[in-house]
């Protein structure tokens, strides 16, 4: 099992989820998050004063799947995402131990 953790733009999230839904991925948590990466920002003009906006809003999306279904929520994800511009955003993929379904007490791959 992995989790799939992926830093997108806000505007994209129901693409993504619509993806995602398609390739038969139920459940995800979506955080709002600010952060910057290569783009480091950018400046903007309000009320004719110039302002440096380090932090950008994205939106970090996570999912846990079988690993054998991590290359097809990878592809899911980069291409409901991708706008071809700066700032698009990250995926990683990160190894789950262990999983438990509170409600019921199942465990592992049977709880996703």
């Amino acid at each position: 099992m992995k989790i799939v953790m992926a830093i997108i733009k806000p505007f994209k999230l129901e693409e993504v989820r619509d993806a995602l839904t398609a390739i038969g991925v139920h459940g995800l948590t979506v955080t709002e998050v600010k952060g910057y990466g290569r783009q480091k920002g950018h400046t903007e003009i309000y009320r004719g004063a110039e302002y440096a906006v380090s932090f950008l809003p994205k939106i970090k999306i996570e999912v846990a799947v079988p690993a054998e279904q991590v290359d097809k929520t990878i592809d899911a994800i980069t291409s409901a995402a991708k706008t071809g511009q700066i700032g698009d955003g990250k995926i990683f993929v990160i190894s789950l131990d262990h999983a438990v379904r509170i409600r019921t007490g199942e465990a592992d791959a049977a709880a996703l």
